[in-house]
């Protein structure tokens, strides 16, 4: 069911598999608590902020994915960049990981690109 304490339950379930080291499964419980929260509260609400920081740190992690989770880390900064001050603590967090995923970006190239010259 379309239900916010459903997307809640999936997304503290992803939580807790995800520190259990299995992001395999993780995944797509993220995903369908996104998709849960879009469809109830629209793709650009604050409620799905959430998610996507979340989906977004597990491709981190997974150390998969890069393009992806940075775009769902675009997408919370602009969705809280309309809803909150500049300065607000959750705008600092979505920034922080923004930044990790771009160094990680960044050293996945310059690897790749080292790898390439041997």
């Amino acid at each position: 069911p379309n239900h916010p304490a459903v997307a809640t339950d999936l997304n503290n379930l992803a939580i807790m598999l995800q520190h259990q080291s299995k992001h395999d499964e993780a995944e797509p419980l993220y995903r369908r608590a996104l998709a849960i929260n879009e469809k109830i509260h629209g793709p650009n609400h604050p409620n799905v902020v959430g998610e996507l920081n979340n989906l977004a740190m597990l491709l981190l992690n997974e150390g998969k994915k890069y393009k992806e989770a940075r775009l769902l880390l675009k997408r919370a900064l602009d969705i809280l960049m309309t809803t909150l001050p500049a300065q607000h603590p959750n705008i600092k967090v979505i920034r922080t990981n923004l930044n990790a995923i771009e160094n990680r970006m960044r050293k996945s190239r310059k690897e790749n690109k080292n790898r390439k010259r041997k």
